[in-house]
């Protein structure tokens, strides 16, 4: 089976292929089947965002397409950046400027206030118009400084108390096991066992 992800990022390629090659499926990056351009994302929530991408490339390509929307929310910033993570700063993927602004926009808050969660939703669309979605949350606290060169976006600053290292500073394999891509992916899995059971 051979699905198409919806996305440039390579971090995100790497955590979707390994998942998908535990239950035998090839997944293809987007930029190897078609040349269309990325959808405009309007909508309000994770959930809407993921499916409107996954319908948008399944439309085009005629295959399954597997897209997310994620984002990292802050808890004293209300459900900022949630759905505007990836483009905080202004400009749709530059890590670095989403990193200080957050990092800005938290000065005011110290400890405890600085909590925040990553959250995930995927969603699985096929050219008929079926669809799974899934979510998958991970909290931790949201630091004003960096540690950590692995993963991406705001995984240096997101610490997780319960292993006394950022996000960045877990190997892949640990990563997936708490991330919220990862457990998204989990849940979307099981969902998917059971839908093809059905089938």
């Amino acid at each position: 089976m051979k699905i198409v992800l919806a996305t440039h990022n390579q971090g995100k390629i790497r955590e979707f292929r390994r998942a998908f090659s535990e239950i035998g499926w090839e997944a293809i990056p987007i930029a190897d089947v078609a040349d269309v351009p990325d959808p405009d994302e309007t909508g309000t929530t994770f959930e809407e965002n993921a499916l409107q991408k996954a319908h948008y490339y399944a439309k085009a390509v005629h295959m399954p397409v597997l897209s997310d929307d994620s984002g990292i929310i802050a808890d004293a910033l209300g459900d900022r950046p949630g759905i505007y993570s990836a483009r905080y700063a202004g400009h749709h993927g530059d890590d670095e400027a989403n990193n200080r602004k957050l990092v800005q926009d938290l000065s005011p808050y110290t400890g405890e206030e600085r909590k925040g969660r990553y959250v995930c939703v995927v969603a699985l669309v096929w050219p008929d118009g079926r669809e799974l979605t899934a979510k998958g949350e991970c909290e931790g606290i949201i630091r004003d400084f960096y540690q950590g060169h692995g993963g991406f976006g705001y995984d240096p600053l997101f610490y997780l108390p319960q292993y006394g290292k950022t996000m960045a500073e877990l190997p892949m394999e640990e990563k997936n096991k708490i991330s919220h891509r990862g457990r998204a992916l989990r849940n979307l899995l099981e969902k998917l066992k059971g839908h093809m059971e059905k089938q």
